[in-house]
């Protein structure tokens, strides 16, 4: 059996280098690379439903990674209910973004994807926690290192840094999320549910799930706008049945649309098909 780190090692040096400004990032094929990732299993079974693109290949979870930081923010108490605590923006956490610049709780924070609300949250958890959390769930690969030389790995990590996952990984996660199999407590498993945001879709489904939006990285470790990502992660439910998914976005042009909306509103659209009814 290949160990993870080592299948996260080889992934990196061929692909992934590719990803987070490797010396291979610049060739013509990866410069052009263009896909979509959809994987969908049935949560009681563990039976594939549905899996089409290259669902192995990691990339930065983003804001998909506000769900299981949820779980961690409710197990450890740092987190208290769906509208609890509710903290205010300040300054001091420089978001760009007008939309962000405002009193938020957990459901706010899952709904509009609040980047410094995680910020925070990762920075009362402190990094031992932070790591323990992320090791004990085995996400992606698991790494909380940040970005090279600058120790930022408690609040940037997850977004277009060194910790990634692939669609395959999302899906069992979300798996051993809904299975109760995290080992955390069982406030932190409802509370999470509580506060994501519920999405209708087609054939009587109702979406329980969170977008991701990012960017790959140049050879500099800037990032490129042309080189959108998007994520839609989480399960859809209908009768007492339960099917967890990930759809993953990789496009080569510029999109006036962040990459998680794309993913999101595609697989509302898409799921009762690919569910099968």
């Amino acid at each position: 059996m290949i160990d993870r780190r080592q299948f996260s090692k080889g992934l990196m040096l061929t692909a992934g280098t590719a990803l987070f400004g490797g010396p291979g990032f610049a060739t013509a094929a990866l410069a052009s690379e263009k896909f979509v990732s959809r994987v969908l299993v049935d949560v009681a079974t563990g039976k594939t439903v549905h899996r089409d693109g290259p669902a192995e290949r990691r990339f930065s979870p983003c804001s998909t990674f506000k769900l299981p930081l949820a779980v961690m923010g409710f197990d450890s108490g740092v987190l208290v209910d769906p509208h609890n605590p509710l903290w205010d923006y300040r300054p001091e956490f420089q978001t760009t973004m007008e939309q962000q610049k405002k009193a938020t709780d957990p459901t706010i924070w899952l709904k509009d994807s609040i980047v410094w609300y995680s910020q925070e949250l990762t920075r009362k958890l402190g990094e031992a926690r932070f790591r323990d959390y992320v090791t004990r769930f085995g996400y992606g690969n698991e790494d909380v290192s940040g970005n090279p030389g600058k120790k930022d790995g408690l609040t940037q990590s997850w977004l277009n840094s060194s910790l990634t996952i692939s669609p395959d990984e999302q899906v069992a996660f979300i798996r051993r999320f809904l299975d109760r199999k995290l080992a955390v407590s069982d406030h932190a498993y409802a509370a999470t549910e509580a506060s994501l945001a519920q999405f209708p879709a087609e054939g009587g489904w109702t979406l329980h799930g969170k977008t991701g939006s990012g960017f790959l990285r140049t050879a500099k470790g800037a990032s490129d706008r042309a080189r959108p990502i998007g994520w839609f992660v989480g399960w859809g439910e209908k009768g007492g049945r339960r099917i967890a998914f990930a759809r993953f976005n990789l496009g080569n042009e510029r999109s006036k649309t962040y990459g998680g909306m794309i993913a999101r509103d595609a697989m509302i659209a898409d799921f009762a098909g690919l569910a099968g009814g």
